[in-house]
């Protein structure tokens, strides 16, 4: 898959399936080199999905010299997107900060959105908010990788499925391992989501916007994903109250599946 020189940092990405384009990106990780699989069932088989590697992830670079923001990110995508032809395009961000680089993304370049879906996203973050990823930060340049995995592992997964795939989700295979040895892209990608302000600016989003609000997740909590909805003119909110961070479970992944097919395919 091919690597552009994008916004002076090289950038990896790859397309899958054929249809309308879809931009998806996730946290901090991603949903390239193999891990297509994880993607929402039917986005590959409906659309042109187009997925990345975040600064400083995979095979993507960084320049450490430019301040990070999710405007920064938000260039990023949008000269990838400009790279590929796309002149419109479904934004579905699923949990963390791809939500709110599609958020910049809305605001700068709304003709170019042709839909935005949000998940495990914030607007502005509170001081809960602040002190959880400055701690988890803190965890990471003082104990180490394994220790910041644990506990960035147990707050994002419902106890039931953690317990059943602990070995799994843990390890140097196992959740967030992108950032693995790569503690200034944990920095990074910090700074971003701690500077990331849009509260006073989602008014200005006109693109048809699917907000959820996952009842259990105790990172993105509702009171955060809720002024997003709140924010966004017209915008649909879909709640699933026993949802924790990360959606498990055939059931809820099933509905939250059918949700945003459903959503799309009225755009």
């Amino acid at each position: 898959m091919p690597v552009l020189r994008i916004n002076d940092h090289d950038m990896y990405y790859e397309v899958h399936g054929e249809g309308e384009p879809l931009i998806c990106s996730g946290g901090w990780g991603t949903f390239c080199h193999g891990d297509a699989g994880h993607l929402p069932r039917g986005l590959v088989d409906h659309y042109r999905v187009v997925i990345f590697d975040h600064r400083g992830i995979g095979q993507s670079t960084d320049n450490f010299a430019v301040p990070s923001t999710t405007k920064l990110y938000a260039d990023d995508v949008i000269a990838l997107v400009n790279h590929l032809g796309i002149e419109r395009a479904h934004f579905v961000g699923i949990i963390g900060i791809g939500a709110c680089i599609f958020q910049e993304i809305a605001i700068q370049r709304p003709n170019l959105v042709r839909s935005l879906v949000n998940t495990g996203t914030w607007s502005r973050p509170d001081t809960k908010f602040i002190d959880q990823l400055n701690l988890w930060l803190d965890l990471h340049r003082m104990m180490g990788f394994e220790a910041f995995q644990r506990m960035v592992v147990m707050e994002a997964f419902d106890p039931k499925f953690y317990s059943t795939r602990k070995d799994s989700l843990l390890g140097p295979d196992g959740g967030w391992r992108d950032l693995n040895g790569h503690i200034e892209t944990h920095e990074r990608l910090s700074e971003a989501g701690l500077s990331h302000n849009t509260l006073d600016r989602l008014e200005s989003i006109t693109a048809p916007t699917l907000v959820m609000h996952n009842g259990l997740d105790f990172i993105t909590a509702p009171r955060l994903t809720i002024p997003v909805e709140q924010g966004i003119p017209g915008a649909r909110g879909h709640w699933m109250p026993e949802a924790a961070h990360v959606v498990t479970g055939r059931k809820a992944r099933a509905e939250f599946c059918d949700v945003l097919l459903n959503f799309l395919a009225e755009y």
